[in-house]
């Protein structure tokens, strides 16, 4: 059974930073698709970052463009999330997804939940202003 585990979440200060990684089990995803989601209460999972099988690309969400970086060591099949700068409004449960059909994602489908077929089970991030 293919697992994503999220790790790195906690409590940090409005303009601090965290970094989250995310392992995954299967070898094999470490040529396939990532991405970072995140959750806030009583809303939608919505797209934070996502990058493509072999590392040459990667996607933002404009909320978290320049201050998010999203890289991966595909030897370790991880992926991290650096975030920098960080806002109240940043606060949610992260959780990282995978790709499983090909390494090359169109970019149009990056930011869709339904483009991934593993998830985690997410990690908390809370910012206090």
């Amino acid at each position: 059974q293919v697992r994503l585990v999220e790790s790195g979440g906690g409590l940090v200060q409005a303009g601090g930073s965290l970094k989250l990684s995310c392992a995954a089990s299967e070898p094999t995803l470490g040529s396939k698709p990532m991405g970072w989601f995140r959750q806030a209460p009583g809303k939608e999972r919505v797209f934070v970052a996502a990058v493509d099988g072999s590392a040459d690309t990667t996607y933002y969400a404009d909320s978290v463009k320049g201050r998010f970086t999203i890289s991966r060591d595909n030897a370790k099949t991880t992926v991290y999330l650096q975030m920098n700068s960080l806002k109240s409004e940043d606060t949610a449960v992260y959780m990282c997804a995978a790709g499983s059909y090909a390494s090359y994602m169109r970019p149009d489908y990056v930011e869709y939940v339904d483009s991934y077929d593993y998830w985690g089970q997410g990690t908390q991030v809370t910012v206090s202003s």
